[in-house]
């Protein structure tokens, strides 16, 4: 009998709640989008759904713009694996922004695979927030 083939699909994608990786609860989406304003700490990606794969390996990579390293180095993409752990099975890939701010705009690349096929790729473009927006505004009042 042939084994069924993955079904995969992304629930929800943009800016989500804090995430703590040591939690079993994924992040909550606080916005749907792609654009995402370049903040410290605010916390981005995807979270895809994968059913009937119980087992396999997912690949995962994020692709950051050319943000150097302590020595001035251009980071190298974030990869990693994760096994699928049972068969109606969500998975949260995201990344968030640290210090310095201003070396990480740009577009940021999100993909997984699973059995050498990429079944999620999402981009996020991190955006400097312009000066006197009413965003920038009410963060320097505290809000």
């Amino acid at each position: 009998m042939a084994k069924a083939k993955p079904i995969t699909s992304i629930e929800s994608y943009g800016i989500y709640s804090h995430w703590d990786a040591k939690e079993k609860d994924l992040p909550q989406i606080t916005e749907f989008t792609t654009d995402v304003p370049a903040q410290l700490d605010i916390e981005f990606g995807f979270i895809i759904n994968i059913k009937k794969a119980k087992g396999q390996k997912i690949k995962f990579c994020v692709f950051h713009p050319d943000i150097p390293d302590e020595d001035g180095e251009v980071m190298p993409p974030f990869e990693g694996e994760q096994y699928v752990k049972t068969n109606d099975w969500q998975f949260y890939l995201g990344d968030t922004i640290w210090s310095p701010v201003d070396n990480k705009v740009g577009i940021w690349r999100m993909t997984i695979e699973l059995n050498g096929h990429i079944i999620a790729d999402k981009s996020f473009n991190l955006l400097k927030e312009a000066e006197g927006s009413a965003t920038e505004f009410w963060k320097h009042r505290g809000y």
